[in-house]
């Protein structure tokens, strides 16, 4: 998981009638998943980049189309992070070193081969989406279960896109 140096998360007062305490933990889970869906988002630029075969444009267009909605997802976990006052770990560097999903197949090109690496990706994406709306509901944070619950239903459609290619084959 995510966390700022001194455990830090929290480093800005707001008028959020949620606790200190709360909104830490909310920053740390809330970072932590936007480590995994920066990581998400760069495999599926990596998918859309080398997929080939038959299927290309298609799968090519997909990957783009994916890949754009993971960048609102961010965009929304980072800037509720900072709406608690937390600070978002949003780099590059800082998603390689908390992403819990595993590094893309480096070797992975042909079209139905990427399409069930990333859909193995946005599965276990989902799965730690639909924990933290479980967590932030139980802490008492509402905004952050809903928040958790749109993105929850944006991956699984997404994840239906894609495994649509490789069911019943």
């Amino acid at each position: 998981m995510a966390k700022a140096k001194n455990n830090k998360t929290v480093r800005f007062s707001t008028r959020m009638d949620l606790g200190k305490s709360v909104r830490a933990e909310m920053a740390n889970l809330l970072n932590a998943r936007l480590a995994d869906v920066s990581d998400l988002y760069s495999q599926t630029k990596q998918a859309h980049w080398n997929v080939k075969g038959a299927q290309f444009i298609a799968l090519h267009e997909l990957f783009d189309d994916l890949a754009a909605e993971l960048l609102d997802h961010a965009d929304m976990i980072a800037e509720r992070v900072t709406a608690m006052g937390g600070v978002a770990l949003g780099t590059v560097r800082m998603a390689a070193a908390a992403s819990s999903l595993p590094e893309f197949p480096a070797d992975a090109f042909e079209g139905m081969a990427v399409v069930a690496a990333l859909s193995d990706r946005y599965a276990a994406f989902g799965a730690s989406v639909r924990a933290a709306i479980d967590t932030a509901d139980q802490a008492g944070d509402k905004d952050t279960a809903d928040l958790f619950t749109e993105v929850s239903r944006g991956v699984d459609k997404n994840l239906w896109f894609l495994e649509a290619h490789i069911q019943g084959s």
